[in-house]
């Protein structure tokens, strides 16, 4: 398509792809790293056990209240005994849970913006709202450093072919990705059915040459993705993770994880956060070969057009 006797008009993506690539920059100092980053950071230094990785998690997924409980109703929420919450708050350096709370009060203080009123203002529509701009403030401070989103889109804008692989909720996810993706990436190959479907077409990636899977797992977590994700590395395929979760046994098998949160505040989550950061990876891969990213799109645009995908705005 083109204008009256000029040049070709390019299409949004491709206006997009030549003005809007990825810089790298600093890491935001320490204040304005998101209060699950650094919760993340402060629980992922031990190997922890079950029972911690559950007192671990709970802290990260309610961190605002959870961080002014005692030990009893802390141990009372997350289902374990009183000795287990200080055996954790051990094993994450810590003198003891009175030492571990004053942090996570601390944390849980300066990460927010306005008081508890604040929050739970207006109706259940507009806290959901509210939480999900939560997500995504800290997944900005999250940006501030770009470096790892850019190194992971180029490694899978590298591997060819690249999977990607979505089960059970996750599939929406992993569809929009996929679909995108396919517009600068030569060979990507979806997969959102799970046990031997999914395992067949992992080693069949690994032998035509791929090297990464972009997955995705979002609650409720399935059993099936996390076979499938130790399926791929025993097959020799590195695995990106987009997931709501800081710790646990996918995060433990995955590469590289990006952990993002979700918003449960009504009866289905919702996934403002992690769509971001699903555009974040698609726009790293665009970076990482502006040439074929182009071409791609151009010749893309050439078919839609002739084939009249899309209606005339």
């Amino acid at each position: 398509m083109g204008d009256e006797g000029g040049a070709p008009v390019p299409s949004p993506q491709q206006a997009r792809a030549q003005a809007s690539a990825i810089t790298s920059g600093r890491a935001a100092p320490e204040s304005e790293i998101s209060p699950t980053s650094r919760l993340r950071t402060l629980f992922d230094r031990p190997r922890l056990s079950p029972g911690q990785r559950r007192i671990a998690q709970y802290l990260i997924e309610h961190l605002t209240e959870a961080a002014f409980l005692s030990i009893t109703d802390l141990a009372d929420r997350v289902g374990v005994s009183q000795p287990s919450v200080t055996r954790f708050a051990s094993a994450v350096g810590f003198s003891g849970y009175p030492a571990l709370r004053e942090q996570l009060q601390a944390i849980a203080l300066g990460g927010r913006g306005g008081s508890a009123a604040e929050e739970y203002r207006g109706n259940e529509l507009q806290a959901a709202v509210d939480a999900e701009i939560e997500n995504l403030e800290n997944l900005r401070r999250d940006f501030a450093d770009a470096d790892r989103v850019i190194d992971v889109g180029r490694k899978l804008a590298a591997s060819a072919p690249l999977t990607v692989l979505g089960l059970r909720i996750s599939v929406s996810l992993a569809e929009y990705f996929a679909y995108a993706a396919r517009r600068v990436h030569p060979d990507v190959r979806l997969v959102t059915r799970g046990g031997t479907v999914a395992y067949d077409a992992l080693l069949q990636s690994r032998e035509a040459g791929g090297t990464w899977v972009l997955a995705f797992s979002m609650p409720r977590h399935a059993h099936e993705t996390l076979g499938a994700v130790r399926v791929a590395r025993g097959a020799g395929l590195k695995v990106a993770l987009i997931t709501d979760l800081a710790l646990g046994p996918v995060v433990d098998e995955a590469d590289v994880t990006f952990a993002t949160g979700t918003g449960s505040r009504l009866v289905f989550d919702s996934y403002a956060a992690p769509g971001v950061m699903c555009a974040a990876l698609l726009q790293a891969m665009t970076d990482a070969d502006p040439e074929r990213t182009q071409a791609r799109l151009e010749e893309y645009e050439q078919v839609a057009d002739q084939h009249q995908f899309f209606l005339r705005d």
